[in-house]
């Protein structure tokens, strides 16, 4: 199953990262003249078998935001978060397209289409020691979307999120992982919050 699902990942990201490579050659301009350099947020994630490996996004916040938000999670994070996001950002959060350069993750086998979001090592470790079974996750891929993500909303409980998370692990197969791309559309086209990390 693990590489079936590994073949869908590497279909689906290479074809919407050719399809999108127009419009994110347009938006990389837009952001370069509305609040110039970086292009691109990278920040270390841990991902599949504890491995870290860089997580890259356009860039929605203003520079070095990621050191002003580190120490905050939940609520705070969500609040202090906001403000930092640049007009363009704000735009691009909306219709999710900050997320596409994680296809090149994808693509580079550090990610997955669909599974457990990647986490920051700090908080995974926080997390660890909270929630014992919380490294339970990293069996499989982290994904650009996931089972927590389509199901919940960034104040939930972590608790909350990794019972989603094993739930689509424990039970993944190419059926729950097209259910779960399918709701990750209708939610991007309905506008809903965006993926929390």
């Amino acid at each position: 199953m693990d590489r079936v699902l590994r073949g869908l990942d590497i279909m689906i990201s290479a074809t919407f990262l050719l399809v999108l490579s127009p419009l994110l050659a347009l938006t990389a301009l837009a952001i370069v003249l509305t609040s110039g350099r970086p292009l691109f947020y990278h920040g270390a994630r841990v991902g599949w078998s504890g491995r870290l490996f860089r997580m890259y996004k356009l860039r929605t916040l203003r520079p070095d935001a990621e050191d002003r938000l580190g120490p905050y999670l939940g609520e705070e994070l969500s609040r202090r978060t906001e403000l930092e996001v640049t007009r363009i950002g704000r735009l691009l959060r909306a219709i999710h397209l900050d997320e596409v350069p994680q296809l090149w993750n994808v693509l580079r086998g550090d990610m997955a289409v669909v599974g457990p979001r990647p986490i920051r090592p700090a908080f995974f470790t926080e997390l660890c020691e909270e929630i014992p079974q919380y490294w339970q996750r990293l069996v499989v891929r982290p994904g650009v979307t996931g089972f927590a993500q389509t199901r919940m909303t960034r104040e939930e409980s972590w608790a909350d999120k990794l019972a989603h998370d094993m739930e689509y692990i424990a039970d993944r197969s190419v059926s729950l992982y097209i259910s779960v791309l399918m709701a990750t559309v209708v939610k991007v086209l309905g506008r809903g919050p965006a993926a929390p990390d």
